[in-house]
C-alpha cells in the first residue's frame, strides 16, 4: 500500500475522511483548525520586522490533512478572526492594521500555502513519497516567502526585503518541510500497519 485514502472519489489522500464528513463536522474542523493556527502563531522567535513562527508548518499540515478546499476555508476563517481583532496571529496580534504592516504579504499568501500543499497531497505528493512531500511543503514555504518579499519590497526596497524577509527564513522553511514530510510518512506507515 502506497497511500492512505478514506475518500471515495478517485482514491485521493484523505487521512481524516474529510470527503465523508457532514457539514457540521466540517464546521467543527474549521474551528479546530483556526485554533491550531492560532496556537502555532504563538510559537515564535521574535525577529524584526517579521517573527519566525510555526504558522507555515501548521498551514501546510492542514492543507495535507484537510484537503485544499477545507484547508483554504479554514485559513480564510482564521484570517477573518484576525481582521475582527481576535489575537490569533504572531505575537498575539490581530486587527486590520496587521494587514497593512510588514507581515501583510505573508498573511495574503497563507491561503495559497494551505491550498498548494492540499492540492499536491491530493495528487500523491505525500505519505510514502517523502521527497515529494518535502518538496510540496517547501514550495508552499517559498510561495509564502515570495508574498512576504513582494510586500516588504514596496516598504523597504527589494534588496533589504530579501535580507530581512526571505533569507533568514529559508533554512527554517526547509526544516519545517522535512519535519512535515517525516510526520506524514510516519502517519501512513502507522496506518499501513493497522490495516495489515
Amino acid at each position: 500500500m502506497t497511500s492512505i485514502s478514506t475518500g471515495t472519489s478517485a482514491g485521493r489522500f484523505d487521512p481524516l475522511g474529510i470527503d465523508q464528513r457532514t457539514l457540521v463536522t466540517k464546521a467543527i474542523l474549521v474551528l479546530a483548525g483556526t485554533a491550531i493556527l492560532a496556537a502555532a502563531s504563538r510559537i515564535a522567535v521574535p525577529m524584526i520586522p517579521v517573527p519566525i513562527t510555526l504558522q507555515t508548518f501548521a498551514l501546510a499540515m492542514l492543507g495535507v490533512l484537510y484537503g485544499w478546499r477545507l484547508a483554504t476555508i479554514t485559513t480564510l476563517a482564521w484570517l477573518g478572526e484576525a481582521m475582527l481583532g481576535i489575537p490569533v496571529l504572531a505575537n498575539g496580534s490581530g486587527g486590520l492594521a496587521v494587514f497593512m504592516g510588514p507581515t501583510a504579504g505573508y498573511l495574503a499568501s497563507f491561503p495559497l500555502v494551505a491550498a498548494l500543499t492540499g492540492y499536491l497531497a491530493e495528487k500523491g505528493w505525500t505519505g510514502h513519497r517523502v521527497f515529494a512531500s518535502f518538496l510540496a511543503h517547501f514550495l508552499a514555504n517559498l510561495v509564502c516567502l515570495a508574498g512576504g518579499w513582494a510586500w516588504l519590497a514596496t516598504i523597504m526596497g527589494g534588496e533589504k526585503a530579501w535580507a530581512v524577509g526571505v533569507l533568514p527564513f529559508i533554512l527554517g522553511g526547509a526544516i519545517k518541510s522535512a519535519l512535515g514530510a517525516a510526520l506524514l510518512r510516519a502517519w501512513v506507515q502507522m496506518k499501513d500497519r493497522n490495516l495489515a
